[in-house]
């Protein structure tokens, strides 16, 4: 069976010694970036190699892109190669609970075209409380070829965001949470709002109290509004930086809707042109 959304812990644990499946720690704080590799450090999933946003999962910045622009695809290749990672094998990503970190990870190995991808429902707090073991031990890794295939029609740039937008041929889905949306909260970009026509989706509304996704018949549910204004429009999701927008898209294909499309450099990359507008309402 392959598993291309969502595995559950007990789904996962007899393949911890299975040479085709390969386990990725993807815990990161963006206030804070040293505080993911020392986790990882002082406890991960046995076996698991550890992605740092930053470093693996993101290419360089500059003063045109997002605080997280997508990496170049050959170098994102290498990478995965040298964590073991081959065509045939079986990914797992985590983070430490609600799959936000985890999910970019799982969206850019989809668009490399690698689809034996899922994230661990529920993340390390799962895993734990499910009473599957957690090791310190650097994993010894036989490095292997990875052969990408960039899927281009799954990222799409800022001129196809503005264009989408003003033609209504595309819809605009906002992960990140309402007060920062609304302009009301914003400490992470210089800058407070949201692109005009976007609507807002909290990625934190896609799980319940303990950071799990809901189950695909509540996921239609909470986007049932999103998709009926999306008739007939591409969905596009973004955020902040590219990261938690992956969560959105992640939970669509869990709710069954395939298609949607990453603004990988989001609200961060919006606003590095001051006349491009801004929405508060």
């Amino acid at each position: 069976m392959d598993y291309t959304t969502l595995i559950e812990p007990a789904e996962l644990a007899p393949h911890l010694a299975d040479p085709g499946w390969v386990v990725v720690d993807c815990r990161f704080d963006l206030p804070n970036p040293s505080a993911g590799p020392q986790q990882y450090a002082e406890g991960h999933i046995p076996g698991a190699r550890y992605a740092n946003l930053d470093a693996d999962l993101s290419g360089p910045v500059t003063a045109l892109t997002g605080r997280h622009p997508l990496p170049d695809p050959e170098t994102f290749a290498r990478k995965l190669g040298s964590w073991g990672i081959e065509q045939p094998s079986q990914l797992v990503t985590y983070d430490a609970a609600s799959g936000a970190l985890a999910a970019r990870l799982w969206w850019m190995l989809r668009w490399v075209g690698h689809r034996k991808v899922a994230v661990l429902n529920g993340g390390l707090k799962a895993w734990v409380e499910a009473g599957q073991p957690v090791n310190n031990r650097v994993p010894v890794i036989r490095p292997a070829t990875f052969t990408h295939r960039v899927d281009r029609g799954a990222a799409v740039s800022v001129e196809e965001v503005m264009s989408g937008l003003a033609d209504g041929t595309l819809l605009l889905v906002d992960a990140r949470a309402s007060d920062r949306f609304a302009g009301r909260n914003e400490t992470i970009d210089p800058v407070a709002g949201h692109v005009p026509g976007a609507r807002n989706h909290p990625f934190l509304s896609n799980v319940d109290a303990g950071q799990r996704f809901l189950t695909a018949a509540e996921l239609r549910e909470r986007w049932r509004t999103a998709l009926a204004a999306a008739e007939g429009r591409d969905i596009v999701s973004m955020c902040g930086s590219g990261v938690t927008a992956c969560h959105n898209l992640l939970a669509l294909e869990v709710a069954g809707h395939s298609g949607a499309r990453l603004y990988a450099g989001s609200w961060s990359e919006w606003i590095r042109d001051r006349a491009r507008p801004v929405a508060t309402r």
